[in-house]
């Protein structure tokens, strides 16, 4: 890619519909949320408990010492007591905790870091409520060690009062300190998450009121429920902001290793805030308003928490994220694909109503974030292949969570640091290796109901360096929609030169974009990048709850209608990965160019994945069909899709 095609990359996704640069979290409209009265509450003892990433640890020198004091928690976690003497004070409103006001938490035994040079002493470890001068809103602690100093922080904290009055924070990112990095000669590090905190908390209030709730859910409407002026409620979830975090890697070298690396997001949602009137939910980005005038509340039901509204069943969102490489010569290409992640809990800050949401049900207006620490566990990870995603619908019998079909979670979750990860080979993203390339990085919420995808997901461009051992990211831009869309508009190509049609079908959507770029001499480069957003032809039995998906696929088979098909030369296939033995077969007879699955299911084109072909031709781009067909499929399906081909 030349340097001015670099730069107009650069360009073109910090200008798409808006000229404004992005912040770290990007504007919504200002709409004055409703405010209830805080209640004061204290807790006193309970339990931590501390997931290091000790891969990660020891990329950065950190060796983490036995721990004094724990016991051992079901996902790898230590567990401590908390000091009884210590007090937590914190603020309730609407049945959430909206700021700490003072004391600390403290825990009864520690650990001990070996660094490369010296160790810290985290025995009796203290958890301190970090405030940013007057601000206490900002959910945040201090990780304080034995010497009174702050090494890391504890942030992004996802936490639910319970009925029974205890406040639980079954997820938290443990970040390492601006200080720690300096101590680890890493400053690029710092704000890193190498962990994860849990707490279980007895809580009471101090004014005698109950600690649990507020009032809340009273105002709840489903998707469907009639709003006024004679429209319904519907549901239209956005993207907010994403960062992206290297978490771990097997066999890595640097620039010229060969080593699977590991990449995980942290991702902040916000609903819908509209209430009668269209207003901008994510403020100066093309896809930020929604068309739904009424926003929906938006079920977000643990797995195995029981059957709820609106669907009779545990229904929750589901996280995925992909990687992509936008080559040198012009190509998009996936190199990178997660499995799916199953959203729990919700808290809901800064909600535009105080009756419409609860901790297991998302509101209007209201944001949550699923970080880093979370989206890298084990306990809420499956494949890809237990969701239809054009409906939102787990296949929870026979499930890697529940394999026996009886409604209760009886598979242990992988141990493997890799399972369902995003995972790339570093050969995939060393600069040196792959001059000119820029780098994608989309991540999604599927949420069922959603009326519009493309603004539940977001890509941010991205760009890699080896810090001599680990992959430092640097996040560039970022703007709702997908990664294929933000490639197809970053060309200065003629309208007659491209083209990105989009195929919607019962719900599901899939996308055709095609670039030609002349080569001079009377030839023509064209790439095709083909990505299958919701598609699936899935064979399934029972219902929900008690769904069943027998088999699942996506497309087998990509085909060009053109009368030049046999002059096509320079042939490529391109699926993400590095091995051939997977790859599309090709064939240029009767007037078609066509690629096909030969290797059964394993290289379908599923769902949240892009595939890419491309070849070259001594004909122009004139407007044609394309053809994606699921042959394999228990019953077979073919749409043609209005694209460009060479002509005649």
């Amino acid at each position: 890619m030349s340097f001015r095609r670099n730069l107009l990359f650069l360009a073109t996704l910090a200008t798409i519909g808006s000229g404004a640069a992005y912040a770290l979290v990007r504007g919504s409209a200002p709409i004055t949320p409703t405010v209830s009265a805080t209640e004061s509450a204290i807790t006193q003892g309970g339990d931590v408990g501390i997931r290091w990433n000790r891969e990660l640890a020891g990329d950065l020198g950190i060796r983490i010492q036995p721990a004094a004091g724990a016991s051992q928690g079901k996902d790898d976690s230590e567990h401590f007591a908390l000091q009884p003497a210590q007090t937590l004070r914190f603020g309730v409103r609407s049945g959430y905790v909206r700021e700490f006001s003072g004391g600390s938490l403290q825990a009864r035994g520690g650990f001990v870091l070996a660094l490369r040079k010296g160790q810290l002493d985290l025995s009796g470890f203290r958890l301190v409520p970090r405030q940013n001068g007057k601000d206490r809103s900002a959910l945040a602690f201090d990780l304080v060690g034995a010497d009174g100093i702050a090494w890391f922080q504890v942030d992004r904290i996802m936490h639910e009062l319970r009925e029974d009055g205890s406040l639980s924070v079954p997820t938290s990112d443990l970040r390492i300190s601006r200080r720690l990095a300096q101590r680890l000669g890493m400053p690029e590090v710092a704000g890193w998450t190498i962990g994860e905190v849990q707490l279980q908390l007895p809580a009471r209030s101090t004014t005698g009121a109950r600690t649990a709730n507020a009032a809340l859910a009273g105002g709840i409407h489903w998707a469907g429920d009639p709003a006024p002026d004679g429209g319904t409620y519907q549901n239209d979830l956005f993207m907010q902001q994403t960062t992206v975090q290297y978490t771990r890697c097997s066999g890595c070298t640097g620039e010229y290793g060969s080593g699977r690396v590991v990449f995980t997001p942290s991702s902040t949602l916000k609903n819908n805030v509209n209430a009668g009137s269209l207003q901008p939910t994510i403020a100066n980005d093309p896809l930020g308003t929604s068309s739904a005038r009424y926003t929906a509340g938006i079920p977000w039901y643990s797995k195995f928490s029981g059957n709820f509204a609106p669907y009779n069943n545990d229904q929750h969102p589901y996280l995925t994220w992909n990687m992509y490489r936008y080559n040198p010569d012009g190509s998009l290409e996936q190199i990178g694909r997660s499995g799916i992640k199953h959203a729990f809990l919700t808290t809901n800050g800064e909600c535009l109503d105080t009756d419409d949401h609860d901790s297991h049900i998302l509101g209007r207006g209201c944001m949550d974030t699923y970080s880093t620490s979370h989206n890298d566990s084990n306990n809420g990870l499956s494949p890809r292949s237990e969701l239809l995603p054009a409906t939102g619908q787990w296949g929870r019998c026979g499930s890697s969570f529940d394999t026996n079909c009886d409604g209760t979670a009886n598979a242990s979750p992988a141990t493997d640091n890799f399972y369902q990860r995003l995972i790339v080979n570093e050969s995939q993203i060393a600069p040196s290796r792959n001059n000119g390339a820029n780098w994608l990085f989309e991540s999604w919420y599927l949420a069922r109901g959603d009326i519009n995808i493309y603004n539940s997901m977001s890509t941010k461009q991205i760009t890699h360096r080896w810090t001599g051992s680990a992959w430092s990211v640097n996040e560039i831009q970022e703007k709702l929609g997908a990664a294929i869309d933000h490639w197809f508009a970053a060309d200065a190509l003629p309208a007659s030169n491209k083209k990105n049609q989009e195929l919607v079908v019962d719900g599901a959507h899939a996308k055709v974009a095609v670039k030609a770029f002349n080569l001079g001499n009377g030839y023509w480069r064209y790439h095709y990048a083909v990505m299958n957003f919701d598609f699936t032809f899935a064979q399934t039995s029972g219902t929900e709850p008690n769904l069943r998906i027998i088999s699942n696929q996506g497309f087998d088979s990509f085909a060009l209608s053109t009368a030049s098909a046999a002059q096509a030369t320079d042939l490529l296939f391109r699926d993400g990965d590095l091995s051939a033995g997977n790859n599309w077969s090709f064939s240029n007879s009767g007037g078609s160019l066509k690629w096909s699955n030969v290797s059964g299911t394993a290289s379908t084109l599923w769902w949240g994945t892009l595939y890419a072909f491309s070849f070259t031709s001594p004909k122009a781009p004139v407007a044609g069909t394309a053809t994606l067909s699921a042959n394999n499929a228990a019953t077979p399906r073919q749409y043609t899709v209005a694209t460009l081909v060479p002509g005649a």
